[in-house]
């Protein structure tokens, strides 16, 4: 009996095998690496071998891992966009500019701003991506690899350009607007996105990265117990954003110590002289483990989608505070399902902080309410978004793409795309209509002007 269990297994691991393929993944680091690190481990927990292309200086993505083998790409400068001192200043310098918002000036200001911001994160993915190509050693390794297909996060191109390089089916884990692509892994539930109609290659898998709360640490624990039925505000800016300078720090500090909840907030720099005893100030915590903990009251964000998902998952209300990019848009959806108040961050002041936290924790407030039916609403599915997320990915590989499911367009001229030649006609057929008009008004009052000529003779 023993020998015949023993080979079944054995045989049951060979035809697993043999359903496995090789996946190469080119990443962006920062908050993008962390649920494409979820990713990558639950495909190497299937069997898959998985290459991840890095850069020499990349801030979250390691070098070694059990879950996949890395290539590292030697580069002097980090990716911008992936450096946390350049999003500090970034921030920095975009605070002080909405300060003076409402004038022309602050406008073009913030926007040049982030175009340089996007301009220098582009050519340093640019060189990275100029690096890899023309190193012939690499590009033969990698041909001759026979990856099944290439995973790539399409915030820059770079992944995009080395799928088609490689002639290899490509699959993005992102959350933007979908085009070209075999399969896009949106990071989206309509649960918090409004509804729309898309193509059958976008596979919503929004919440994917969100799982159970497990324990906290003893010390975490004995804090959060200590709140007694008050419970525990939580807040963190994220993986980019940790540190909002001194000014605005004292006021959240104070805010906090007039609470009668404890709060546990992931602060970077110097504690705040107005920080009161019910606040612990920590470098890091287990974001997820927090929200998902019972006395967790609410939750105090810069409204990043991955923590946004995160409370919906765990049903906390939250209070944003938009910094950049997409979290403006986030919180503004946020609000307006009743799940979420917002503060200005250049206008904030202690007392309307206070208020705002008093009004997201008031349990006569309808944000728990409607945070917990949104959490349902979340949970309530036929198949949990990772496990969507995996077969996709696998389908890709056991077809060599998903062509039949996408949309004809992408074959089509930019300007037939674009409906360009269709605008074109219509302005010529207007033009033409109205030269034709002008034409039989000038012939009429030309004939009116004879016809009175040859009267008065």
């Amino acid at each position: 009996m023993g020998w015949y269990l023993a080979l079944t297994s054995i045989l049951l691991l060979a035809v697993q095998c043999c359903g496995c393929g090789k996946v190469l993944v080119y990443p962006v680091d920062g908050s993008h690496w962390l649920h494409m690190n979820l990713l990558v481990e639950a495909l190497h927990a299937r069997g898959h071998q998985i290459t991840v292309l890095r850069s020499s200086n990349s801030w979250y993505v390691s070098q070694v891992s059990p879950h996949y083998t890395s290539i590292t790409i030697s580069l002097e400068q980090p990716q911008h966009l992936e450096d946390p001192a350049c999003m500090a200043s970034f921030l920095s310098r975009s605070i002080e500019i909405r300060r003076n918002e409402g004038t022309v000036g602050s406008f073009l200001a913030f926007y040049s701003e982030l175009f340089t911001l996007l301009e220098k994160s582009h050519k340093s993915v640019t060189d990275m991506l100029t690096i890899m190509l023309e190193n012939k050693t690499l590009m033969q390794e990698l041909e001759e690899s026979q990856y099944d297909l290439v995973l790539a996060d399409p915030a820059f191109p770079a992944g995009a350009i080395l799928a088609h390089y490689l002639k290899l089916p490509l699959v993005f884990n992102v959350r933007w607007l979908p085009n070209g692509a075999d399969i896009w892994l949106m990071r989206m539930d309509f649960t918090f996105e409004y509804p729309r109609p898309t193509m059958p290659n976008i596979i919503y898998i929004g919440g994917f990265h969100c799982k159970p709360a497990k324990p906290l640490p003893l010390d975490l624990e004995e804090f959060v117990q200590s709140s007694g039925d008050h419970g525990v505000v939580v807040m963190s800016l994220g993986t980019l954003l940790g540190n909002l300078g001194p000014e605005i720090s004292e006021v959240i500090a104070a805010a906090f110590a007039r609470l009668p909840q404890k709060v546990v907030w992931r602060h970077l720099g110097p504690k705040p002289s107005s920080l009161g005893n019910n606040t612990l100030v920590v470098e890091w915590l287990p974001q997820n483990d927090l929200l998902g903990h019972p006395k967790t009251r609410a939750f105090f964000t810069h409204g990043g989608t991955n923590s946004l998902y995160e409370a919906i998952y765990h049903g906390v209300p939250v209070l944003g505070i938009p910094l950049i990019f997409d979290q403006f848009d986030n919180m503004v959806r946020m609000k307006s399902l009743g799940l979420a108040e917002v503060v200005e961050v250049t206008t904030i002041e202690v007392e309307s902080l206070t208020h705002a936290l008093r009004k997201i924790l008031d349990p006569e407030k309808p944000y728990r309410n409607n945070m917990r039916r949104q959490s349902q609403l979340h949970h309530d599915k036929p198949l949990k978004p990772m496990d969507s997320a995996t077969f996709w990915v696998e389908f890709v590989m056991r077809h060599k793409g998903a062509a039949h499911l996408r949309s004809e367009s992408y074959k089509l001229p930019w300007y037939v795309y674009h409906s360009i030649d269709v605008i074109i006609l219509l302005v010529m057929s207007g033009l033409f209509l109205v030269a034709l008009v002008c034409a039989l008004c000038a012939c009429f009052m030309k004939t009116l002007t004879r016809r009175g000529k040859v009267k008065r003779e």
